[in-house]
């Protein structure tokens, strides 16, 4: 359970129950959802409880068997451990929602990745992720030669970088910290044009 007592919710920033709730996505109810670095399943698994369907990506197989055992009996939700651009080369399924929490987007070249999503996207779809201001943690800048680091952006270059790529309505927000947390939260959402 949660600080507030609910047994699923999802958090965008790294601190529990701290900044915006679902209603970032607009109403899930009905709407394919896909998860790109889904981890423990939590954030899907809710969307999934306020109506939505699911599918969560990860690439550890380990993540993906915790997700599976924690939220497997929940109708309407799935998890597939993969590398993010194969499922998405793969699969031929849509989505109206695509999310990625400290997931893909900030660790696999988006000039790779977004028209990947996009074309995985229903017209008017939203993507919305999340992960660390860029310089938060120092420089650690993005290498194709080397796959793990991240791909920190500006909310500028987001902007730019999403447009390039088909999507329109980007909107860039910057989350504070809770009392007593160090580092904020970069939050992201556009529509699939």
């Amino acid at each position: 359970m949660n600080a507030t007592g609910d047994t699923t919710w999802l958090n965008w920033t790294q601190y529990a129950d701290h900044g915006p709730n679902e209603s970032v996505l607009g109403s899930v109810a009905g709407r394919r959802v896909l998860e790109l670095g889904s981890g423990s399943g939590s954030n899907l698994a809710h969307l999934v409880t306020l109506g939505a369907t699911g599918q969560g990506v990860d690439i550890a197989p380990a993540r993906e068997t915790a997700a599976r055992e924690r939220w497997g009996d929940l109708p309407g939700l799935e998890f597939h451990a993969a590398e993010a651009t194969t499922f998405l080369n793969e699969t031929d399924e849509t989505f109206d929602v695509v999310i990625s929490i400290f997931g893909a987007v900030w660790f696999v070249d988006p000039d790779t990745l977004l028209p990947l999503i996009r074309s995985r996207m229903t017209p008017g779809g939203i993507l919305a992720f999340s992960h660390l201001p860029p310089g938060s943690q120092g420089p650690k800048p993005a290498n194709p030669a080397k796959p793990g680091l991240r791909h920190d952006r500006t909310p500028d270059e987001w902007g730019l970088t999403l447009t390039r790529h088909g999507f329109s309505d980007v909107c860039v927000s910057l989350i504070d910290p809770p009392e007593g947390g160090t580092v904020g939260t970069m939050l992201v959402r556009a529509s699939a044009s």
